[in-house]
């Protein structure tokens, strides 16, 4: 696999490999993308071999402006220019009906496709150069913890894909939010990101919250509309305890325990007399998703069996954290 750096010569051999219908991982602000040409059906299909991914779990097909999303998509509503307005480029997903040029394998025989525009300049960089929108989820092997920089990229991919660029670390740290069009002025989130459904308010007059986003219940989903709502994901190898509880509840929980080789997860500010080995992941909502999927992979480096982790309000970014730690844990929740 190659190793290339954000320089423009090493972008145009990242382009090469593109235009030849290879893959190759890219960083974006979210977390680093495994990308092919949307339009090119057997270099998608490579996407899916590289991380052993369900045929029916539809891709995201990245554009660098908007006349690239309206010549691979139709009947586009009004509110989808008014929020592109507002957070494009930027961590916001949008499912829009697609046109045939966008093959089926992209979408899983879906007749729409989740679109959006990223906010990384060597990923837009990329994207203008091919002038095809690049389809790219994350680049991890299927139900793993995201990437968020090249190293996670090489664990689970060397010898799998033709290259990744190196951009540093990612900024957000979690994927996008994708949200569907319910009707005139009303979206439905169906997976919960960086964009908060209080940012979407300001914007849209109706934002319904997909039930089965913040339930600690494991979801009934048949169709698959986005990534993120029907397998379990984000997982690393040890076990994930998601513990709903107050700092003195949590210490009390975690010390009834027996596993070995065990660690917890806190909150920064949880640190002072906590009397069990333990790794933190910051103390804002912004923060811990900016660190989690670290925090889940470098567990797995260390070589821990169960990890408790100190569950995030569900509010704001924190919606997302919570939705990202109950799948991690196979929703197995903990709480007085």
């Amino acid at each position: 696999m190659n190793f290339l750096s954000g320089s423009d010569s090493d972008l145009e051999i990242a382009v090469s490999l593109l235009m030849c219908g290879e893959v190759v991982a890219l960083p974006t602000e979210t977390v680093y993308g495994l990308a092919a040409d949307a339009t090119n059906e057997t270099a998608v299909s490579k996407i899916f071999e590289a991380k052993g991914r369900p045929a029916d779990n539809p891709l995201i097909i990245h554009i660098s402006d908007l006349e690239m999303m309206k010549k691979y998509t139709e009947d586009i509503p009004s509110v989808a220019y008014r929020l592109a307005e507002n957070f494009w480029p930027g961590p916001l997903t949008m499912i829009l009906p697609k046109k045939n040029n966008i093959p089926s394998i992209v979408t899983g025989g879906l007749d729409t496709v989740a679109v959006r525009m990223p906010d990384n300049e060597i990923m837009k960089k990329v994207i203008s150069m091919t002038g095809k929108p690049l389809a790219a989820p994350s680049a991890n092997l299927s139900g793993s913890p995201s990437p968020t920089t090249a190293r996670h990229v090489i664990d689970d991919m060397n010898g799998k894909i033709s290259a990744v660029v190196d951009g540093g670390e990612c900024r957000v740290g979690l994927e996008s939010t994708v949200i569907t069009f319910e009707g005139y002025d009303s979206v439905r989130i169906l997976r919960p990101g960086f964009i908060t459904p209080e940012q979407l308010r300001k914007v849209v007059d109706d934002v319904i919250i997909d039930k089965n986003i913040s339930s600690d219940e494991v979801p009934e989903v048949n169709e698959v509309r986005s990534p993120g709502m029907k397998y379990t994901h984000y997982s690393p190898r040890a076990r994930v305890v998601l513990v709903r509880e107050g700092i003195e509840m949590f210490k009390k929980y975690v010390s009834e325990q027996t596993e070995q080789d065990s660690c917890s997860l806190i909150f920064d500010y949880d640190t002072e007399n906590f009397p069990f080995k333990y790794m933190t992941y910051g103390s804002t909502p912004e923060e811990q998703a900016q660190q989690l999927f670290a925090k889940l992979r470098e567990a797995d480096r260390l070589g821990i069996k169960t990890l408790y982790v100190r569950a995030p309000r569900k509010e704001g970014v924190g919606l997302a954290v919570y939705n990202r730690l109950i799948r991690a844990a196979g929703y197995e929740v903990v709480e007085s």
